[in-house]
């Protein structure tokens, strides 16, 4: 069976889209490491755990909202607190279960960074768009999550998030 080969139009989209998968995350991490002393995987995780009832959520909560595995969690969920920014408690509801919460110092530790995390993403992704391409990249970043994550397990902690803040 012959390829579905990208037309030019594709192609030219495909290289831009994953120059920016590509650059992205180095300038998002490069900020955070040096303004912060963090991953910007590990301000994810506080940063959902900030938005989250409580500021806690059960570990395979957290790693849904993050997309991360277990494992992977986990250990970043360790260094956090062994930072004193996150405490680990098994759930109330569950024994079994583990919850992550947010302490007061990774609660002050989210409102420290955000301003400067926020001005790296504006600077680098938002000023460069107009209102109306801001719409249409969250249309085709929401069209594109749909395909990669069918089960919509990433899009309910992006909503519930989004509601919060609504």
């Amino acid at each position: 069976m012959e390829p579905r080969w990208l037309t030019d139009d594709e192609m030219a989209a495909w290289l831009r889209l994953v120059a920016v998968v590509e650059l992205l995350p180095g300038v998002l991490d490069g900020q955070l490491r040096r303004d912060a002393a963090l991953t910007h995987f590990d301000y994810h995780v506080l940063a959902m755990l900030s938005e989250a009832p409580g500021r806690t959520l059960r570990m395979t909560e957290l790693a849904t909202r993050t997309n991360a595995t277990l494992p992977r969690l986990s250990h970043v969920v360790r260094r956090l607190e062994e930072r004193g920014l996150v405490e680990r408690a098994p759930c109330p509801s569950d024994g079994r279960a583990t919850n992550a919460r947010l302490t007061e110092d990774g609660w002050a530790k989210v409102r420290q960074t955000a301003p400067g995390h926020l001005a790296t993403v504006r600077e680098h992704v938002f000023d460069a768009l107009t209102p109306e391409q801001v719409s249409q990249l969250e249309s085709i970043a929401g069209a594109v999550l749909e395909r990669l994550d069918p089960e919509g397990r990433v899009a309910v902690g992006i909503e519930a998030a989004a509601r919060r803040r609504g």
